[in-house]
């Protein structure tokens, strides 16, 4: 009678796994779930900064129906009544609960993780989340700074912890008590890293020397890349140790030795968020639930490592809005699970060797914006209907149509990217495309270009990405009535992934794109 929901998302993490193609990254416990999951190797999120993203998933509408592009909304108030994701499982007789950053904290939840609207019980934050931009690192002088990269001692941490690993020991906790609980439970756990600052157990370094480390294969501003479209990485500049690099703004590179120590520490981070997930999933077997828990594992959005000369997420590049998903359904991506049965050892990165492929793998281009009618199609419950054009005053409906039917294509016949989609109207008689946006607050970069503010808010790129290209047009917006007018185009951006598959060099002004046009405006 239905199945538990086990929703892991992550902060900043970009699919640099070893179940998609990875051969430096060391994440055995994750890569282990891909291998009894179904994987999507083309998935984008709406927009690539944590409020939007979060708020337009967990909703299931764009960021135009939420109108939140900052952090300083709540969407109930400020767009529609909304039901959510969670609010949807709890009103079919699920337990809901969250843990650790699943909403994004603050205005944009109206500071309780929109409790009790979505959750059954109040949302749990680790004690030391208030610690994360505290002067925790220390440096070669032996005093403490708010650093970029920040490899740690756990013991000498206030607490003696971290946020990441306060959040595994509660799900863990509530996992114990579902055991016995015989409702059925919606538990969504919110992990930090690698989110700034690369804040970790220093043990994890080991795992990366650095001379294994390469700069990204772009590390240079592409020479035809309108300067709207770049995103000058301000929250990176205001760490100590970059602050202390005195780096150019808005174009200047930083150190490629210096380069590498963040594409270290953040490999680092994603091992040591391996380790938690391993923890996690070692104790869904433990509680013997792994035979009838859904596992979805995603991320907020991507973050750029140097490409593009860029760093952090505030962009409408892969890089910054392609994220790893992976759904985990015992007796439908498995074979039928025993009660009991172990399916989920946990593997320690330190030791172990060898890899596992993914159970099933699909290249069809999907958005997180799916996941609310996906999940609802998996559990059994009823598929929320499609929102109508204007759907303010709507208050159940998504935006994203639910991406089961690919689970059972094998991927084989689809290789084409045409068949199987028995979704007309979604696939507009062609394959399906994934829509992000961002906006900027001017043509040019300044202080404010990652995170303008709504009132600050003058142009919107546009970005629509399938298996054969990006198309990206960044026209006037004007944030009084969130409107966006397409007759007044600042720039446009098209990459053909097939021999540019870095999205490095931009073909707009060259390319007759009156099609890619007018199938963005519609």
């Amino acid at each position: 009678d239905g199945m538990n929901i086990l929703f892991i998302i992550v902060d900043d993490l970009r699919p640099v796994l070893g179940c998609y193609g990875d051969k430096l990254v060391k994440s055995p416990n994750i890569d282990q779930l891909a291998s009894q999951s179904m994987v999507f190797t083309n998935a984008y999120a709406q927009q690539a900064v944590c409020a939007p993203s979060r708020v337009s998933f967990l909703t299931g509408r764009r960021p135009d129906t939420t109108r939140l592009y900052d952090f300083y909304s709540y969407w109930r108030v400020h767009a529609g009544n909304y039901s959510t994701m969670p609010q949807y499982f709890k009103e079919n007789g699920y337990l809901t609960l969250s843990v650790g950053k699943v909403f994004h904290p603050g205005v944009s939840s109206n500071y309780s993780d929109d409790y009790p609207y979505s959750w059954s019980i109040p949302p749990f934050h680790p004690s030391a989340e208030k610690h994360e931009n505290d002067k925790t690192c220390r440096g070669k002088d032996g005093k403490l700074y708010a650093n970029l990269v920040c490899p740690v001692n756990v013991t000498e941490m206030p607490g003696g912890t971290l946020p990441d690993i306060q959040s595994t020991e509660e799900a863990i906790h509530l996992l114990n008590i579902m055991k016995t609980n015989k409702q059925k439970f919606f538990l969504a756990v919110g992990y930090h890293k690698p989110h700034i600052p690369l804040r970790y157990p220093q043990e994890f370094l080991k795992l990366y020397p650095l001379e294994n480390i390469t700069l990204a294969p772009d590390p240079w501003v592409p020479k035809k890349l309108p300067s709207v479209a770049y995103n000058p990485w301000m929250d990176i500049r205001q760490r100590d140790d970059v602050k202390a690099l005195n780096v150019s703004f808005p174009y200047g590179a930083l150190p490629d030795d210096f380069q590498r120590k963040i594409r270290q520490s953040y490999y680092a981070a994603i091992s040591y968020l391996d380790v938690q997930i391993g923890l996690l999933l070692n104790a869904l077997d433990n509680v013997g639930l792994s035979n009838n828990t859904i596992v979805v594992f995603t991320a907020d959005h991507g973050w750029s490592l140097g490409e593009h000369g860029e760093w952090a997420k505030y962009s409408n590049f892969d890089v910054a809005t392609r994220v790893p998903l992976m759904f985990y359904v015992p007796g439908r991506t498995t074979s039928p699970v025993s009660h009991g049965a172990r399916v989920f050892p946990y593997l320690d990165p330190f030791s172990h060797i060898g890899s596992s492929a993914p159970q099933g793998q699909s290249k069809k281009v999907v958005e997180l914006v799916s996941l609310f009618s996906t999940l609802a199609e998996l559990a059994g419950l009823q598929v929320p209907p499609p929102c109508p054009e204007m759907s303010f005053g709507v208050v159940l409906c998504t935006e994203g149509t639910s991406i089961v039917h690919y689970f059972n294509v094998s991927e084989g016949k689809v290789e084409e990217g045409k068949e199987g989609c028995d979704d007309t109207d979604r696939c507009f008689k062609e394959e399906p495309f994934a829509l992000s946006q961002y906006p900027r607050p001017a043509d040019t970069p300044q202080w404010n270009s990652d995170k303008p503010k709504l009132k600050d808010i003058r142009i919107m790129g546009y970005s629509m990405r399938t298996t054969d290209y990006r198309y990206t047009v960044w026209v006037q917006f004007d944030p009084s009535n969130f409107s966006a007018n397409f007759e007044d185009v600042h720039a446009g951006e098209l990459y053909m992934m097939e021999n540019d598959p870095n999205q490095d060099y931009n073909i707009y002004n060259n390319t007759s794109h009156g099609w890619f046009f007018k199938k963005i405006v519609d």
